[in-house]
């Protein structure tokens, strides 16, 4: 019986790893029909990418999975744990394992998104009202700036905050679950590394642009009349040469 009180919180920290390993991005697009997330735009395996491909539909369905594989481990071991030895310390464990999932999915030749989705999932799984304050910090900052990963980088900065200031109010502060969340917060800031420097450049992508790949562009035809112009006894490039000296 100690045996298994041992080894269940480290089956719960797998499982959830493997949950968290469904990168829903490339699940959702090729069942849609749609381009892989990884060959477009940003090339991140996430639902903002997905979105660039102009699939509304697809981007939301990616949304919600991503953040239903962070919230359901946390929610199950919250719920059915106890009983078992499952306490505050397998749920940030499991959270974060969830987390890492997404991050390096074993899946996907550990090649995954940044996991905003996914740790809005964790949140929301850990305590209902401080996801949705994490939601509404992402949506205030998105609709302000039209910037995704801006939005998602002060959301990750505030999170850890938001837990502890509101504390001993809507719900008890775990130091286990408190270091968690900032080691979410620290890989979120670390996973946007090149979106903090396209918003330094000013060259990141605003929320909701449309990527697609352009048509090759022929190269333009040389102007007859310039031919005209040249100097009697001048040769046309090789390239050039045909019969009447223009080009057909």
């Amino acid at each position: 019986m100690e045996f298994m009180q041992g080894f269940l919180p480290v089956l719960a920290v797998v499982a959830a790893y493997l949950t968290g390993s469904l990168s829903f991005a490339v699940i959702v697009s090729r069942v849609m029909g749609l381009s892989d997330p990884r060959t477009f735009g940003s090339k991140n395996p996430g639902a903002t990418n997905v979105l660039r491909s102009g699939s509304k539909a697809a981007a939301i369905i990616t949304l919600l999975l991503d953040a239903a594989k962070g919230w359901l481990p946390v929610l199950l071991v919250r719920w059915f744990g106890k009983p078992y030895g499952l306490e505050d310390g397998t749920v940030a464990m499991v959270g974060l394992a969830a987390f890492l999932g997404h991050l390096y999915p074993v899946f996907f030749k550990f090649a995954g998104g940044k996991g905003v989705a996914t740790a809005l999932g964790v949140l929301l799984g850990l305590n209902g009202w401080l996801g949705l304050a994490s939601m509404l910090i992402w949506l205030a900052t998105a609709a302000l700036f039209r910037y995704s990963s801006l939005a998602s980088l002060v959301a990750a900065l505030l999170a850890p905050a938001v837990y502890v200031l509101g504390g001993g109010g809507l719900w008890f502060v775990n130091k286990g679950i408190a270091v968690g969340v900032v080691a979410m917060s620290l890989l979120l800031l670390y996973r946007h590394a090149e979106n903090i420097n396209r918003l330094i450049k000013g060259t990141e992508s605003r929320l909701g642009k449309k990527t697609t790949a352009k048509p090759p562009v022929a190269p333009p035809l040389p102007d007859h009349h310039a031919h005209h112009g040249h100097q009697a006894g001048r040769k046309p490039h090789r390239s050039q040469q045909h019969k009447g000296g223009h080009n057909p």
